[in-house]
Order: C-alpha cells, then structure tokens, then sequence
C-alpha cells in the first residue's frame, strides 16, 4: 500500500479503533486504579459494620434532627431525620458536612494545653486534665481569697437557656462576678421588643406554616434563618398554600430571589417601612378593631396623670410616616408601600417577622419594635398563622446557688460592659463595652471562652483583639484552634457535637414547645472532655460554696435534674408518631399519649429519640397573655417609660436621650420609630456603605467552614485566596471598577482586600461582603481564605438597646 497522507490516517485511525475494542486498554485503566489506591497517601474507606445512630444537630440552635451513618466506628455520612418535628428531613450545607468538623484534625485541639511562649505565637506544652484544671480552680480561688471575685468573666456563645449556659452562669455567680458576657443575636433583639410591648421575659414564636401572607424584614428565610431544615420544609408548604412572600433585603439573596415580590430599601431604614405600612392601615382603618380597642394601649392619643395629652401610635405614624415620606427616607415607591399593605391587611392569617440574614448578629430595637407593631395592627398576637405568645417549657429549676459572703459582694459589683445600668437598662450583654472597658483600663484577670470565637465573630473584632491582649489570664473551652483560643494561656479542649451530650430549649421561631437532647455517636477521637463535667470539675476544685454549688457528678446528672421537670408536668412526647407534622394539630393535641410509667424510662426515651415537645397552644387570650402593667398589648411602652425615668434621675431627659443616642423627642420616644444610623465618616472620603451577608453554605458563626462547603463557592465568590465583594454595575462603573478587578476597602477601622463581582441584584452604592472567610487560624483549608469584613466595621451603637450596629460602616473602595 502507498503510504500517502490519506492512508496513513486511515491507518492510525483503524489502530486506535482496533485497540479501543480490545480488551488491553480496560484493563489497563483497570490495573492502574487497582494500583493507585496502593499508594500510602490515598484514604482508605471504613471497612465494618454500617450502623445508623439518630441524634441531634448542634452546630447552631435551629436543633435539627439528623441521622449519622457509620461503618464501623466512623461517621461518613449525615441526614436530616423524616422523624423529627423540627426539620422533617429537613438539612442545612453544615449540617451535612458535620464529620468533617469531627475528623479533620488540623482544626482540633486534641488535648489540655498550656501556652509556653509569647501569646498568639502558637507555641504550646501538653498538660494533663487534673493540673489544667486545678491550675484554673488555684487562680479562681485566689481571686476569692483575695476578695476580688468580680475580676472572673466569661465570654459564652451556648444557647441562653441551655444547661451549658446555666452552668457557666451559675459558676459566675457561685464565685461572686456579674461579669457573665454573652455573644448579640437577633434573639436579643426579639425579647426586648417582647419585654417592651407585650411584657414579661417570655420567647416569640412564629407560626409561619400556617401563614398566607409573609412580610419579611431581611430574614434570610432559605439563607440559614431559624432552624434551617424546619425553614425548607416551610417554604414547600408556602409553594402549596400560595403563601405570598415579601422579601425586604436590599441584595438579591436566595430569599429575596425565590419570594413573590422583593423590596430594597436602604439598608438601616426598615423601621421607616414598616411605619409606612402602618400608616396606610390606619389611615384606611384597615386594622383589627376589637384587638386594637380592647387589648392594646397607647394606639389613640391620651391624657396622662397631670392632665397632659400624649400622642398615640395612629397620631405619630399619620403625621409622620406617610407613603411619599417614607419613600424619601427608604427609596421605595409609595405606590408599593400602598399595595403591599394593603394586601397585608387583606390577608387572613398575614405576619411580619424582622431579623437579617440567619439573625446571628441583632438589628435595631425601635425597628424590632415596627415591626411587632405591624402584627398587633391586625390582631396577629397568639392567632394561628401568627405570632405566638410562647410559655416556658416546664423543666426542673436547680437549687439556687449557694452564694457567701464574697460572693455576695462581688455580684453587687457594677458589670464591666454596663450592661443593665442606667444607660442600657434593656441589655443583658455588651461585648463591644467589655473590649472598650479592658481597653479603658478596667481590670479582668481570668477570661473563660466558652463555645465562641469572639475575636472572628464580633463587629470591631480587631478592637476585642486588643483588649484580650491586656487580660492576664484567659481560658479557652474551644475543641478548635480558632483565633480566640490562640490568644489564650490555657486550652480544655471540648469535644466536637458528634462526640457529647447537649441540650438545646426551644430552637428560635418553633411555634411549641421543644426540648432537643443531642447524644455522642462516636467515642471522643482525643483527649478532649465535655466542657459541662470541666466547669463542675473547677467549682469542686474552687471548693466552699462554689463546690456545694454543684452538687452534680457529671453534665449528664444536671441534665437530667432539669429534665425531670418535663416528666412530671405529665405533657409531652417524646416521640413523633404518624405522618402529620406537629404544627397542623396544635389547637387539638392535648396531654401526653404512650407516657412512659417512669422518669427512669422517659430519660432513655429522650435520648433515643432526641426530643420532647408538646403539640399544643391556647390560641388567643388576649386578656392574660400580655405581661405589661395596663394587662395590654403596648403600643407606648410603659417600660421605656419607667426606664427613662430612673437613668434620667439627676440629669434631664434630653442629656439622658442624647447619651443613650435616641434622636426622637417627645412622645416618639416610648413608641415604634425611626431612628437613623449615623456614622462619623465623612461621604466624601467614605462614599460607600459595607454591609455584610451571609449564605447558607458558608458558615459564619464561630464554627469554621469546613472544605466540603468551600466547594460549593462559586468562582466569583471565593477565587484561590481571593473573597470577592458584590457590586451593583452602576456603582462600579461610577468608580472604574471591572469584574474581578483587585480593590482594598478601607473603613476608618481598617481595611481589607478583595476582588469585585458585578451582580445586579446588589444595590447601588452599598458593597456587599460574605460573611465566614478571612480566618487567621484553623488549617490551611480556612487560614488565608478572603477576608473578614467585621475587622473594619466600626463600633456604632443601636439607640437604647445599645447593641452594636453591624451594617453601617462607610468605606472607600480603591482600585490596585
């Protein structure tokens, strides 16, 4: 044959395809991949028994129901359980990607550690339990000894009305120090306007399933919000209902996007909108009537004690919360504040939530306040479909600790963050005041950090940084090697939430009671403890009243003390039975059915299934619901009222505004408004706004994200090491910016660098930054990655409530 080009490719050509049909190639292929899993690097897949072991999802308090899956002694799998009243299946990104929390060791502290060279140089000496802990029960102790008790504090991220919580506080106060400091969050927010409007220190509770018109406030619905498996479910029952959803969000979120209408507003004006809505509802008399006339105060004008006339609610929002005002204050049009009242008013079980993102961080009180009006306007209070007025769940309550005389004094010590005091007398905690105090030269000795990473997690972290530095003696309980538990002296190391019992009370939102119980489903792969049996340990190591404060052998014993409570109030389940989800047979479940016939067999019950809950709720009773001294719903908060008077003991009322930064004057003051945040950067020099967000597949708490989740960031999110801002065309195209061109964002705080995306749903003028990346710790899969935009936001305060405000830092945005 003549060897010519044509020929030559017809001979490769039938070689190549003659060879692909043989055999020789596939097994070829066949013997490589046999020989690759050989290599001594290649992870070899668990070889055992596969079990399934149901428990309780921990890593944020939505307190989902997961099953494990494991082959022999090792997890390699996670779901969300279909038999569990909260998610029913339901499972956020980090839930599923819960055994990477557990195996990946380079984030971990595998044992007691004490830090032997200069502070944040990483450099550490293993210790045994028993000298870590009686080295922090001798220094406890010698504060007591010294009579100085107050100078122990405790920085805690546990779910307020957990055990672990409990403990920690109750350590505090058996010791003698009020300074018991916890990290802001959107519940904060939700029980002061509580406290203000309807009294009393109950929870809100939201019957969203059973909603026809949802008005959110930036809550990040299917963004992480609540429990985020129960959410999912919620938003198919929405689908089915025809549920109307308005989003209120001033970016394009995944909420936003999947809602029946999306509204933007500037950020930091919702009050303003809701007080919009409201003005059109009252002005067109489109509100509950017997609600408004027999079960609230402070909605018509009326005369106080000295014969002084003060102005309602209806008075305050038609005079000065118009459609066309609000629109110069908000940037929406009138004519949909208009429509979307309107149908808000038109619906039959319609509710107003408020909170952005997954409420990790708290908004304002006034806006909280707004909106809470908004509900009250149409009588939404404890209605199903609404907001319900929710009972505490009926655990056991501890013995009252045992407090001497140093103790006693030490806890009538002034707060180091002030909190509670006559300028916040609404705040439990401030932690951004702590960071200022230390930094001001107050004195705190000994600092446990338990369950947190304040240094990553908290508006100004830089500034907290600071302050740590000036503290002598700090404590971490952290099972990671995060950026807070690098800056301490000692590590007692916790175990991870696949390896340790914990207990979570009524997950945020959930419309009845529930009490959620976690189990370990694997053995503690190092030696790490449970930080409940490290605190009992340390008050029986601090001895006196402290120990006899705790009387308990182990976490599991003061669990089940508290427990009990649930057993004998003869109501509950511990167990879903049937395929109809727990909200659809509220007005009718009643008492406990298959009752276990003792305590002994309600406590295993409990930890097999992972909860109790009772499925039932008295439904109305406005007229003992309301904690307030008028018995009402209040629209003129008579606890603002009270408050005010006793901080303005000694000074006027208008020095005692100014100081608490409330701009409103008069009548205005005790009620629902508008305040504007305002920043001291100049807008010439600071023409954008920075606003952080967060998404449901990347973690922003203080739990890191692990690399299964950095997977499924898109390339325009997180690029290499380069965390990308969103920014509306318009704005970048006003400043030269590309997509992906490389900027710094410099706040008066700091900056940060960052590549930028185009994306239309952001607003103009504002730059939109995730929430999660820019750790300085952890491994190589985190350390490194993006930027943390909370290390230049600035320390504004939210007028009365006096949490920090967390979305109105200006910045520049320069090109490199």
């Amino acid at each position: 044959m003549e060897l010519d080009r044509r020929n030559f490719i017809k001979f490769i050509a039938g070689g190549v395809g003659g060879t692909l049909l043989s055999p020789l190639p596939w097994k070829l292929i066949d013997d490589i991949t046999i020989w690759t899993q050989n290599w001594s690097w290649v992870p070899i897949p668990a070889r055992g028994k596969i079990s399934h072991v149901d428990t309780v999802c921990t890593l944020c308090p939505g307190a989902c129901g997961i099953t494990v899956r494991k082959v022999g002694d090792r997890v390699v799998k996670i779901e969300g359980r279909q038999d569990y009243p909260v998610n029913r299946g339901g499972i956020c990104p980090l839930g599923m990607a819960g055994q990477q929390i557990l195996y990946n060791e380079g984030i971990r502290w595998k044992s007691p550690m004490k830090r032997v060279g200069p502070r944040g140089s990483d450099t550490w000496q293993e210790v045994s339990w028993t000298e870590a802990i009686e080295t922090l029960s001798a220094r406890i102790r010698g504060l007591r000894q010294s009579g100085n008790p107050e100078r122990l504090a405790a920085i805690d991220g546990n779910q307020s009305r957990s055990t672990m919580a409990l403990l920690i506080r109750r350590l505090l106060d058996a010791v003698g120090s009020p300074n018991y400091l916890t990290i802001p969050g959107q519940e904060d927010a939700y029980a002061m306007a509580q406290l203000l409007m309807q009294g009393g220190n109950g929870l809100l509770a939201f019957d969203l399933e059973k909603s026809d018109f949802v008005l959110s406030f930036g809550c990040g619905l299917v963004d992480g919000w609540g429990a985020p498996g129960r959410m999912l479910n919620t938003w198919g029952e929405w689908v089915s209902r025809k549920t109307f959803v308005v989003q209120i969000d001033p970016r394009a979120s995944d909420t936003a996007m999947k809602a029946d209408l999306w509204i933007a507003p500037f950020p930091g004006t919702e009050a303003a909108l809701a007080l919009g809505i409201a003005h059109v509802l009252v002005k067109e008399k489109a509100y509950h009537k017997e609600f408004i006339e027999h079960y609230s105060t402070g909605f018509k004008n009326w005369v106080g004690g000295k014969g002084i006339t003060h102005e309602g609610f209806s008075k305050l929002v038609l005079d000065k919360y118009a459609p066309q005002d609000v629109e110069r204050i908000t940037g929406v049009e009138k004519e949909l504040i208009i429509r979307v009242a309107r149908r808000f008013a038109e619906a039959k079980a319609p509710i107003a939530i408020a909170g952005r993102g997954k409420g990790d961080l708290p908004g304002s009180l006034y806006e909280n306040m707004a909106v809470h009006a908004l509900n009250a306007l149409q009588g939404r209070i404890n209605m199903g479909g609404g907001v319900l007025a929710a009972e505490d769940i009926p655990l056991s309550q501890w013995p009252e600790a045992e407090l001497d005389s140093v103790a006693r004094a030490g806890i009538a010590s002034s707060r180091i963050d002030g909190a509670g005091s006559r300028r916040y007398p609404f705040a439990t905690s401030l932690i951004h005041h702590f960071s200022e105090s230390i930094r001001s030269g107050s004195q705190i000795d000994t600092l446990l950090v338990c369950s947190t990473n304040p240094i990553y997690t908290v508006p100004d972290s830089q500034g907290l940084a600071e302050a740590l530095k000036e503290v002598p003696f700090i404590v971490s309980l952290s099972p990671f090697r995060d950026e807070t538990s690098l800056m301490a002296d000692m590590i007692l190391p916790d175990h991870t939430h696949l390896e340790k019992m914990a207990d979570i009370v009524w997950p945020t939102g959930i419309q009845y009671p529930l009490y959620a119980l976690s189990r370990p489903v694997v053995r503690p792969l190092y030696e790490t403890r449970h930080s409940g049996d490290v605190i009992i340990a340390v008050a029986k190591g601090i001895g006196g009243s402290v120990a006899g404060s705790f009387r308990w052998k182990n976490f599991e014993e003061a669990v089940k003390q508290r427990v009990k409570g649930l057993f004998d109030s003869g109501a509950g389940e511990t167990s879903l039975e049937g395929s109809v989800p727990v909200w659809k047979g509220l007005e009718t479940i009643r008492g406990q059915s298959n009752a276990p016939s003792s305590f002994p067999a309600m406590w295993e019950d409990l930890k097999a299934s992972g909860c109790w809950h009772h499925a039932s709720h008295r439904f109305g009773r406005w007229e003992e619901i309301f904690q307030t001294p008028s018995g009402k719903f209040e629209f003129y908060s008579s606890a603002i009222v009270s408050a005010l008077k006793e901080s303005s003991k000694g000074a006027s009322l208008d020095d005692t505004l100014k100081e608490m930064g409330i701009a409103a004057a008069g009548d205005a003051v005790y009620m629902p408004h508008y305040e504007e945040a305002l920043s001291g950067a100049e807008k010439q020099e600071y023409p954008l706004l920075l606003f952080p967000i967060e998404l449901i597949n990347l973690a922003s708490g203080w739990i890191g994200n692990p690399p299964f989740l950095n997977k499924t960031l898109f390339d325009y999110q997180l690029k290499g090491d380069d965390l990308f801002v969103e920014v509306n065309p318009k704005t970048a195209a006003e400043y030269g910016y590309l997509e992906g061109s490389r900027v710094i964002l410099r706040s008066r705080r700091g900056e940060l660098k960052a590549r930028v995306h185009l994306f239309e749903g952001a607003m103009p003028g504002i730059v939109f930054m995730p929430v999660g990346l820019g750790h300085t710790a952890y491994d190589k899969y985190l350390k490194g990655k993006g930027a943390n935009p909370y290390e230049i936001i600035e320390r504004v305060e939210d007028p009365l409530s006096g949490q920090p405000i967390w979305w109105n830092t200006k910045v520049k945005v320069i090109k490199v």
